[in-house]
C-alpha cells in the first residue's frame, strides 16, 4: 500500500509542487494521475520512487518511509518498484535480451534465473522472438515494451509509469495499455500519469487530479475530465 500524509514539496525557486497531500492507493489498484502541465504530476509520481524527497510529510510504501529513507536504501527500495519511462531510457548497445536482463544482473540472480525470467517476460510483451535485436532495429512502440519488460522482470508489487504512450501512435498506445491491464491483472499496482484522454474514459480506472500541488478529484471509475 502507498500513503502520502500531509506531503509538501516546494523548490528553491519557491515552486510548491505539493501543497498538502493526503491520499491512498491499495496494492492492485490501477491509477491515473492527470491535471494540466505544471500541476505537480510529476513530482507527485517521482516522490514515490524517490526520486524526489518531499520538504515535509511522510510517504510510506509498504511500511518504508521514503521521507526519511537514507540514500544508501534507496537502490534497494527501488527493487520493488518498476518505472517506465516515456522516452523509454533503454541502453543503445544491449540487446533487448540485455537490456531486460540488466535489472536482475545488478541484484546478482543467476544467469539461469535470469534467462528464465526474462523469456517469460519478453513473451508477456510480445517479444520473444526479438530477443537478439537492438533498441534501434525497433519501433517506438516495441521500445517501450522492452521498457515494459525491464520494470516488471524483478516481479515488483509497484510500476509508475509517466506518459508511457505520450509518443506513441493511438494503435500502438492500445496496444501497450493492453500489456499494463495484463500486469495489473496479476496483482500490480498501476500508477500512471498520463494526458491521454481517450484512454483515461475508455479504459475506466481510479483517477487522481492533481492542480496546483493538490489532489483536487479522486474517484473510482472517473473521466479524465479536461479538454483535448
Amino acid at each position: 500500500m502507498i500513503e502520502m500524509i500531509n506531503v509538501y514539496k516546494k523548490y528553491p525557486n519557491g515552486i510548491v509542487a505539493a501543497n498538502g497531500i493526503d491520499v491512498k492507493i491499495e496494492q492492485g489498484d490501477f491509477v491515473y494521475v492527470v491535471g494540466p502541465s505544471g500541476a505537480g504530476k510529476t513530482t507527485f509520481i517521482k516522490m514515490m520512487y524517490r526520486e524526489e524527497r518531499p520538504t515535509s510529510g511522510d510517504i510510506l510504501i509498504n511500511g518504508i518511509n521514503l521521507a526519511t529513507l537514507k540514500n544508501s536504501k534507496v537502490p534497494l527500495l527501488r527493487r520493488q518498484i518498476g518505472v517506465v519511462f516515456q522516452d523509454f531510457k533503454l541502453l543503445p548497445r544491449l540487446s533487448v535480451y540485455e537490456n531486460v536482463a540488466f535489472a536482475l544482473e545488478v541484484i546478482e540472480e543467476t544467469p539461469k534465473v535470469i534467462r528464465q525470467k526474462v523469456m517469460d517476460v519478453l513473451e508477456l510483451v510480445g517479444l520473444k522472438g526479438k530477443a537478439r535485436m537492438f533498441p534501434t532495429e525497433l519501433s517506438g512502440g516495441e521500445q517501450q515494451r522492452v521498457s515494459i519488460a525491464r520494470s516488471i522482470v524483478n516481479r515488483p508489487k509497484l510500476v509508475i509509469a509517466d506518459e508511457p504512450t505520450g509518443n506513441l501512435d493511438p494503435e500502438t498506445s492500445w496496444e501497450i495499455m493492453n500489456i499494463f491491464k495484463e500486469i495489473n491483472a496479476r496483482g500490480t499496482t498501476i500508477i500512471m500519469a498520463t494526458h491521454n484522454r481517450e484512454i483515461v474514459n475508455t479504459i475506466r480506472h481510479r483517477v487522481i487530479a492533481v492542480e496546483g500541488g493538490l489532489i483536487t478529484r479522486d474517484e473510482y471509475g472517473g473521466e479524465y475530465g479536461y479538454e483535448g
